[in-house]
C-alpha cells in the first residue's frame, strides 16, 4: 500500500472525529482568533468615523497612559497577589473537599454534596454580590444586626472600610469556585485504581498516608495542569468579584481595584478604547509569558507533567 492511500484510509478514519470537532474548532477560530485583528487598536488613537484601520498610529502612547496612573501599581499588586492567594488557597480547599467527598460511601449523600458545592458556581455574580449585601450591609445586615451584637461588637461600616475586603473577597472565591474545582479532582480520584488503597491498607497503611502517597501523587499531573492554567490568567481577574461585591464603592477601590475594574472604569468615564485594548493586550502577552515560563519550569522538574 503505498502512502497516498495510507493517507487516504488514516483520513477516513478520522473523518467522524474531525467533523465532531468542526463546531468546536468553527468557535475558536471565530471567538478567539478573528478577533485578534483587533490588536492593532492598542497602537492607535480610535476614531469611530475612520474605523479601526483608518485611525491614527499613535505607538505605545496607550500603554504609557495605562501606567502612568498612579493607581498602576495598586490595581497590578491586587491582582496578582488577590491570584496568588486564590490559586494557593483555592487548590488546598478544592484538595480537601474532593478528598472529603470521595469518603462518603453512600450514593444518594454523594451525589447531594457534590450538587450542593457546585451550585454556587452556577450562580451569577451579580445575585452574589446581593447574597453578600444581605450579610454586610449596615441597616439590615446579619452580621450588623444579629451576630455582631450578639458578640458585644458595634456595627462595621463593610462598605467604606477597605481593610476587611481582601478577607471578604477570598471567602466569596473560595464559596463560589471550590466546588467546581474539587469535582474535578473527584473525578482524578475516581479514576485511581483501588488496588493501590487495598495493598496500603494490608501493609498497615493509615487514611492520612493514603492520601500523602497515594491520593497526592496520583494527582499531581491534575494539579500541575490546572495551576498552569491558573498561571496563565494571573494578570486577569473575575470582573463581577472585584466590581458587582463590593458594589463599585469608591472607598473600597485600594483593596478591590484591579487591572480589569479599573479599564471597565477608564472606558465608562473616558472613553478611551486604546487604553482598554492596550491593557488587554498587556495582560495577555504577560500571561502568556508566564505560562511559558512555569511549563518551562515543570519541564525540568517532572517533564512528564508539563504541558507541552
Amino acid at each position: 500500500m503505498n502512502s497516498r492511500k495510507r493517507t487516504r484510509l488514516k483520513l477516513k478514519k478520522s473523518l467522524p472525529l474531525l467533523l465532531m470537532a468542526l463546531p468546536g474548532l468553527a468557535y475558536l477560530v471565530i471567538n478567539n482568533y478573528i478577533p485578534m485583528a483587533g490588536i492593532v487598536i492598542a497602537f492607535k488613537k480610535m476614531d469611530y468615523a475612520k474605523g479601526v484601520f483608518g485611525s491614527d498610529w499613535v505607538g505605545f502612547d496607550n500603554f504609557k497612559f495605562l501606567f502612568s496612573t498612579p493607581d498602576a501599581w495598586i490595581m497590578t499588586r491586587n491582582t496578582l497577589l488577590y491570584n496568588l492567594a486564590f490559586i494557593v488557597i483555592g487548590t488546598i480547599c478544592a484538595l480537601a473537599v474532593a478528598l472529603c467527598m470521595n469518603e462518603i460511601k453512600e450514593r444518594f449523600f454523594a451525589k447531594y454534596f457534590q450538587g450542593a458545592f457546585l451550585l454556587p458556581n452556577l450562580i451569577s455574580m451579580v445575585v452574589v454580590s446581593y447574597i453578600v449585601f444581605a450579610f454586610l450591609n449596615t441597616d439590615t445586615g446579619l452580621l450588623n444586626r444579629t451576630v455582631l451584637p450578639a458578640l458585644g461588637v458595634s456595627e462595621i461600616n463593610f462598605y467604606s472600610q477597605p481593610q476587611a475586603w481582601p478577607l471578604i473577597l477570598l471567602i466569596v472565591y473560595l464559596w463560589k469556585n471550590t466546588g467546581y474545582a474539587s469535582v474535578i479532582y473527584l473525578a482524578g480520584i475516581a479514576s485511581i485504581d483501588p488496588t493501590l488503597y487495598e495493598a496500603a491498607r494490608i501493609d498497615g497503611a493509615g487514611k492520612w498516608d493514603q492520601i500523602r502517597f497515594i491520593t497526592l501523587p496520583q494527582l499531581k499531573s491534575i494539579i500541575i495542569i490546572l495551576t498552569l492554567l491558573s498561571v496563565g490568567r494571573i494578570m486577569f481577574s473575575d470582573f463581577g468579584l472585584f466590581y458587582q461585591v463590593p458594589m463599585n464603592s469608591g472607598p473600597l477601590y485600594s483593596t478591590t481595584q484591579t487591572i480589569d475594574t479599573y479599564v471597565y472604569r477608564g472606558l465608562m468615564q473616558l472613553g478611551n478604547i486604546g487604553m482598554s485594548s492596550a491593557a488587554g493586550l498587556y495582560q495577555s502577552v504577560v500571561g502568556f509569558v508566564l505560562v511559558l515560563t512555569a511549563n518551562y519550569l515543570v519541564k525540568k522538574i517532572s517533564p512528564e507533567n508539563a504541558m507541552f
